[in-house]
């Protein structure tokens, strides 16, 4: 029972620091970002086996943990407000070419950043050409040009 708790536990966590890290960590990962989710997974995996390192353990913990992403995704599929907290809204950043400087801030997304989109997905140049840059909940920005 000390297996599925300290799972849960772990799980909880998990999803809590990465959503309050935003939505942009994990759709633009460094090589510093990899090597720290590098670290995360190992040192999860030291506090979930603790001194158990039998088979019997680990499917346990491979089970719990399963279990648990599948009653969260039940209960974000019933419940409206538990997706929008778990998962976030798309988020418009940029509104008629003035980037929208607080939520671009709370989002950790900059100027350089939207540009890089307009880019790479409309060919666009400048934010004048843009009427809504949005950050979407995996964390890409959809670029949607003027007229």
């Amino acid at each position: 029972m000390d297996s599925v708790l300290r799972a849960a536990g772990i799980y909880l966590f998990l999803i809590l620091v990465f959503r309050a890290f935003g939505k942009r960590s994990l759709a633009q990962i460094t090589t510093f970002d990899f090597v720290m989710l590098l670290i995360v997974a190992e040192t999860t995996q030291q506090a979930l086996l603790g001194e158990d390192f039998s088979l019997t353990n680990c499917f346990l913990l491979i089970a719990t943990l399963l279990l648990l992403d599948r009653l969260f995704s039940l209960i974000k599929r019933r419940s409206t407000w538990f997706e929008s907290v778990s998962e976030g809204r798309p988020l418009i950043i940029v509104q008629n070419g003035q980037p929208l400087e607080d939520r671009m801030k709370k989002s950790g997304v900059d100027v350089a950043d939207v540009l890089a989109a307009a880019r790479e997905l409309q060919g666009l140049e400048r934010l004048e050409q843009i009427k809504f840059a949005v950050l979407e909940r995996s964390g890409l920005i959809t670029i949607i040009p003027r007229g």
